[in-house]
């Protein structure tokens, strides 16, 4: 615990690097899962290779938490010299714009703390979250989250909140990458059809703001490199069905597109696909 509250980078490598192998090869939990969404994301990785990047998945993980159990000891002045950012100038071009931006984000890399970071850079972001099992687990997130500046939005007032904060010109900040079962909209997502939430293309199209993606990568000084990329929709102006899908499947390939590069850094452990196209059914 020592190594992992120290704040040394070094020390913080070595806790997650003995955690995740714990969390791995002792307890393996959702291992098969791991496992078998990593062989049919990437068929043409042979099984060394395929084991090699879920146990990393399992240290990166692990480090996830770290950096979020670690927020009460943070000196949140120092947050922003912890990132490298590529893209702020579409950061800075939605302020410019007026209408805000739909944030969108997976479970990838340090999520919490990519909010965390322009939260204290001085952006105005929101995050739009569900209600947790646990109340208490609930509450602590949020308090967590509230601590470095960041609003929160409960899903009871989702459009309402969102609209609201779209308006002032904030940042709505969702993660959209979990499988969205029979609500959801099929779209491709690494080799498969997979059903995803609609929410962010909705509120985009809704309200006229962009799409904003956001990721963050684990750098070896103990540093991060955080990226921003930018969808705008001038040519889709109705809400309908087929735009939404058009819009879900472009953020969905820029996750794609991070989840490949860095295939170590998303939850890999969630059933991901679990959820079936009709037509697909109807063929077994």
């Amino acid at each position: 615990m020592l190594l992992i509250w120290s704040g040394n980078p070094g020390g913080l490598q070595r806790g997650a690097e003995i955690c995740g192998w714990i969390a791995y090869t002792i307890f393996g939990t959702r291992k098969k899962v791991v496992l078998d969404n990593l062989r049919k994301s990437f068929p043409e990785k042979n099984d060394k290779e395929i084991k090699k990047i879920a146990l990393n998945t399992y240290i990166t993980f692990t480090k996830t938490v770290i950096d979020y159990i670690r927020f009460p000891v943070l000196d949140k002045r120092k947050i922003p010299d912890m990132f490298i950012i590529e893209g702020k100038k579409n950061l800075d071009w939605v302020l410019e714009n007026g209408k805000g931006a739909v944030m969108v984000a997976g479970h990838f890399g340090s999520w919490e703390l990519m909010g965390a970071a322009l939260a204290q850079i001085g952006y105005p972001i929101s995050y739009l979250v569900g209600e947790q099992h646990n109340k208490y687990v609930d509450d602590i997130m949020n308090e967590y989250r509230k601590m470095m500046g960041i609003h929160i939005i409960h899903m009871g007032v989702a459009v309402r909140g969102v609209i609201r904060t779209l308006r002032n010109n904030g940042l709505v900040a969702l993660l959209a990458d979990q499988n969205a079962g029979k609500d959801g909209i099929f779209i491709d997502f690494l080799g498969r059809k997979a059903s995803a939430h609609q929410g962010p293309a909705v509120f985009a199209l809704k309200t006229g703001a962009p799409i904003i993606f956001g990721s963050t990568v684990f750098l070896p000084n103990g540093k991060y490199k955080l990226t921003i990329e930018l969808l705008t929709f001038n040519n889709l102006n109705k809400l309908t069905e087929e735009n939404i899908r058009k819009v879900t499947q472009e953020h969905n390939n820029l996750l794609e597109k991070a989840i490949r590069k860095n295939p170590d850094h998303w939850f890999w452990m969630h059933k991901r696909w679990k959820t079936r196209p009709t037509e697909e059914k109807k063929l077994k």
